[in-house]
């Protein structure tokens, strides 16, 4: 029919495959993927070591831990809130600008506050706007360049982007803190100039990305609005795969948020008389632990079933925290923890493969930004109550508390969707 062969066809969901004279190019020879992760590098170290260096700015100048505790809760809420709006933001306007605009933001917000350090004119509400106002532009930024994964690799490679975009996370958590720390020692500014100028290295490296960040726009563009900007929580909602997965992701983040669990692991050591150093060993122990499955996440998701991680992930958490209640010495107490966290960044590249590949791009910016959120809101919630459990009952219902909450999220594994879950390139195949 003369319609049907007048109709304009579908847009393109994603580029073409990188192709190279054998067949798909190796993801390490990807220049715009390994661009856009070094760029993110750059950025994600920027933001580690303020996340140390304002709360360290905060004790010096004021002395209070309360203050310092407010800078990093209103980090994480600001982040929180932001992500979502990113999330839009990355669907409806141009990814590489949005990505520009946060790198300069914040080079020129770091910048000038390091100038009112060195003046003298830093005082806790400006230190609460900068860190606001950088956490801000973070969480934008973030889903925007999670979005862009899905244009700049082939189908087949997203869940091994995601396994690589996991060691940029953990090797950035890993060297933050001491960045942060050693050039503070050199002087209170420097850890901020420093931050700035990792940002301007972010920006530089955006304007080398060759290929396109999203596909191709349709010539009416959608509107923004509160409706279409929260839809991606919708999505995820309706998802039937990536629902039983963000709700499990929850329901770990309130009992193993990273934050939460050093909490407990550092009040049990201290409540049997270490010392600093051995505290430190045994947090770095258990942090180490992430690096490691960073490291082995790519084997992990090219050779294991996806339920097989997913099921082992679950119930090795409720498991190593039962492990936890009954620990003989501080040095099993870093080990199993880390084996919690050894899992994590398996889980990680899986699940953000599966939004990749089974979202379409017109909405990757906004279900990672509803992603993100969710992942989030748990943390704070999963903190204080650890907190509070330990205050009240000590360590060992602490941990027993640990393992009842993640042994009722592990049930979502068992549902029949999860049990049987296909490769992510299957579903983009599909």
């Amino acid at each position: 029919m003369t319609a049907d062969r007048d109709r304009t066809p579908p847009l393109p969901d994603r580029a073409p495959p990188v192709i190279g004279s054998d067949g798909i190019r190796p993801l390490l020879r990807n220049h715009d993927f390994q661009t856009l992760w070094a760029s993110r590098f750059f950025a994600g170290l920027g933001k580690e070591s303020g996340e140390v260096a304002y709360p360290l700015l905060v004790l010096l100048l004021a002395g209070s831990a309360t203050q310092a505790g407010v800078i990093g809760a209103v980090q994480v809420a600001t982040a929180m809130v932001a992500a979502v709006a990113g999330g839009a933001l990355a669907d409806l306007f141009d990814r590489r600008a949005v990505l520009l605009v946060c790198d300069v933001g914040r080079l020129a917000l770091l910048g000038l506050f390091a100038f009112l350090l060195f003046t003298g004119h830093v005082t806790f509400p400006v230190i609460v706007a900068v860190a606001v106002g950088s956490s801000a532009m973070m969480g934008v930024s973030t889903p925007v360049a999670m979005a862009s994964v899905k244009q700049l690799v082939p189908a087949s490679q997203v869940s091994d982007a995601a396994a690589q975009n996991q060691i940029r996370f953990s090797t950035t958590t890993a060297l933050g803190a001491p960045l942060a720390g050693s050039l503070f020692g050199l002087g209170r500014a420097l850890p901020f100039v420093t931050e700035a100028l990792a940002y301007l290295v972010s920006a530089a490296l955006v304007l080398f990305i060759r290929g396109p960040l999203q596909s191709r726009r349709p010539p009416v563009r959608e509107r923004w609005t509160l409706r279409g900007t929260v839809s991606g929580f919708v999505l995820l909602a309706r998802h039937p795969i990536l629902r039983p997965m963000i709700l499990w992701i929850v329901g770990f983040n309130l009992s193993f948020t990273q934050s939460g669990a050093f909490l407990a692991l550092i009040a049990t050591a201290e409540e049997q008389g270490a010392t600093h150093v051995q505290i430190g060993l045994t947090v770095s122990l258990a942090g180490a632990g992430g690096l490691v499955g960073a490291l082995a996440a790519g084997a992990v998701v090219k050779r294991a079933r996806p339920s097989s991680t997913f099921f082992a992930a679950a119930w090795s958490a409720p498991l190593c925290a039962l492990g936890l209640a009954v620990a003989p010495n501080l040095v099993s107490l870093g080990v199993l923890l880390g084996l919690v966290f050894a899992v994590v960044p398996c889980v990680n590249a899986l699940f953000y493969g599966y939004v990749a590949a089974s979202v379409t791009d017109e909405y990757q910016g906004r279900v990672l930004g509803a992603v993100m959120f969710m992942a989030l809101v748990s943390q704070p919630v999963g903190i204080l109550g650890i907190g509070m459990v330990f205050d009240l009952a000590g360590p060992t219902r602490v941990f027993l508390a640990m393992a009842f909450v993640s042994a009722l999220a592990a049930l979502f594994t068992l549902s029949p969707v999860m049990r049987d879950l296909p490769r992510p390139e299957e579903l983009a195949d599909a």
